[in-house]
């Protein structure tokens, strides 16, 4: 799209709406990959008999919990995240980089 399209038909509110999509694909490609990996962890502890529970970080999130819940944040403004947000923004950023980028 970008590459037929002149930097002047762009305005503020589309490259921040192109920008929010991209960011939101990452996070969500992210999550179903947790997922993916908490399911097969669940049926090999399932296997031995044994009850799963997912690894908790710091705030007591799990990372699929941690993925879902930082939705809002990442276009939140910094200045403006709760005491939890912060903390779930530099426990995000740190397990996944490049969505800080």
């Amino acid at each position: 799209m970008l590459s037929t399209c002149h930097a002047g038909d762009f305005d503020r509110f589309h490259v921040q709406k192109l920008v929010y999509e991209a960011v939101q694909e990452l996070r969500i490609t992210y999550r179903w990959q947790v997922i993916k990996e908490e399911n097969k962890a669940m049926k090999a502890a399932k296997e031995k008999g044994e009850v799963y529970k997912a690894e908790e970080l710091e705030n007591g999130d799990t990372l699929r919990q941690l993925l879902a819940r930082s939705r809002y944040l990442l276009f939140k403004s910094p200045d403006k995240w709760t005491k939890s947000q912060k903390i779930r923004a530099e426990l995000l950023f740190k397990q996944f980089e490049d969505i800080s980028d």
